[in-house]
């Protein structure tokens, strides 16, 4: 196989290996779907390697695959970081960018600094928590990531955006809600309503009370901070939230708990070789503004 022909097979590879699909690789291609099926089998045959099980007209990569394709997508979002940057010193900024937030409340004021400066630029925004975000990342499934608790990584990117405090709130017909203060025992086994495993804010939530040595009651586990919010207000149970994330509610009360001070660290996260794309560059360059803004109007730095 030729230089050129394989450098084809492998980006028809990587194109079916991330849209799930030959037709949709050949749509992502601009070219037809049997030429993508026989640039794939060529690969195969040509060096006696299994790229994908079939599962009727599903592909799922192999363990071989998924290794080729760790390659592939360093070698391709290079080739399309190339292009963004010739494209923007061109056309003043045009693209697409993909960002993956633990919800809206850090990653909103960005985007709408950001939106404002280069509105021809399509912004694509993901929800989850940090664990899937920063997988997502590493996968080249995404530009930016905004996660609580970055990981240390020698291949990711992080700046840090602000510090945010963890706020423990009940329902008004709870005895709690009487209370002007609280000490963090006082929550010895009590019922709480709290995010799924995987969540930072449960994590460290959960940290601090095992170090004081106090027990709670996981009376259930919700798959976001809006149904948790309607369940502690519906009296299923206290909450935690981080403070950005607590909305006001008249059913609700938010505790004043004394001896304590968990809290979580925003970042924004990117793979370290593409920290300098254009686009990417220029996301997180706002994020350092806004950040800083915070800091100005006396909101907790990190």
């Amino acid at each position: 196989m030729s230089g050129l022909s394989l450098l084809a097979a492998l980006k028809a590879f990587d194109a079916t290996a991330r849209a799930g699909s030959m037709t949709a690789a050949a749509r992502v291609l601009a070219i037809q779907q049997p030429t993508v099926s026989s640039h794939i089998q060529r690969l195969e045959v040509d060096f006696g390697v299994e790229l994908f099980h079939r599962r009727g007209r599903r592909l799922e990569l192999t363990s071989f695959g998924r290794t080729l394709l760790d390659y592939t997508r360093r070698t391709f979002s290079g080739e399309e970081d190339a292009h963004a940057l010739l494209a923007a010193a061109k056309n003043h900024y045009v693209g697409r960018l993909v960002v993956h937030a633990i919800g809206p409340h850090n990653v909103v004021p960005v985007l709408k600094l950001f939106t404002e400066q280069f509105p021809l630029v399509k912004v694509a925004v993901g929800v989850g928590d940090s664990r899937t975000i920063t997988e997502k990342i590493f996968d080249y499934q995404g530009d930016v990531g905004v996660v609580l608790n970055h990981a240390d990584h020698p291949d990711l990117f992080g700046t840090p955006f602000r510090t945010q405090r963890l706020v423990v709130f009940v329902s008004i017909q709870h005895p709690f809600a009487q209370r002007a203060t609280l000490r963090l025992c006082d929550l010895q086994g009590q019922r709480f309503v709290i995010r799924e495993e995987g969540s930072t804010t449960r994590r460290v939530f959960e940290n601090e009370l095992k170090e004081r040595g106090i027990e709670v009651q996981v009376a259930l586990e919700m798959g976001s901070r809006e149904a948790v919010r309607e369940a502690v207000a519906q009296g299923l149970g206290l909450g935690v939230v981080a403070e950005t994330a607590y909305v006001p509610d008249p059913r609700l009360t938010r505790l004043n708990i004394s001896d304590t001070s968990m809290a979580t660290r925003v970042h924004f996260i990117c793979r370290q070789e593409r920290r300098h794309a254009p686009l990417i560059s220029t996301f997180l360059g706002m994020a350092d503004a806004v950040s800083q803004r915070l800091i100005d109007t006396s909101e907790q730095p990190v």
